[in-house]
């Protein structure tokens, strides 16, 4: 039992197979089979349409506009030696820079820690009051 009007048949001229699952195009609107539904498989003509694909710098991470007919490397490259705003020393940032205030003691930490009782910023080793000889309030800190 034979079903001709169910299902299409594929729009590349080599193929015509009867789909019953078809695929249309999005970029020229025809129906194809599904080993030709790809722009390049049936050689879409207005593929420019809708696969378009913009390459980033790799050192600034911009997008980099390329018109039609341009090489995308070669644009990229010729961004990379006029325009490119990529700071080597911007990537290396420091990331320990709040120094302890204990006198004598030289180490960073990443982040602030702040005593709760005279405000002072410290390291792990000196975040206690009784560490670092806390000025803060005059009651006891801990009851151990």
């Amino acid at each position: 039992m034979e079903f001709p009007e169910l299902g299409e048949h594929c729009s590349e001229r080599t193929c015509k197979q009867l789909d019953f699952l078809p695929l249309k195009c999005d970029a020229c609107g025809e129906v194809f089979c599904k080993d030709h539904i790809r722009y390049d498989d049936h050689n879409c003509g207005s593929a420019y349409k809708k696969n378009v694909q913009v390459p980033v710098c790799p050192l600034c991470n911009a997008p980099i506009p390329v018109q039609k007919g341009e090489i995308p490397d070669i644009v990229v490259g010729a961004h990379m030696d006029k325009d490119c705003k990529y700071n080597p020393s911007q990537q290396r940032q420091r990331i320990f820079t709040n120094k302890c205030l204990k006198p004598g003691c030289k180490r960073k930490e990443m982040m602030k820690v702040v005593c709760e009782q005279c405000g002072g910023n410290f390291c792990i080793k000196h975040r206690h009051p009784l560490d670092h000889n806390c000025k803060g309030s005059s009651h006891p800190t801990s009851k151990a």
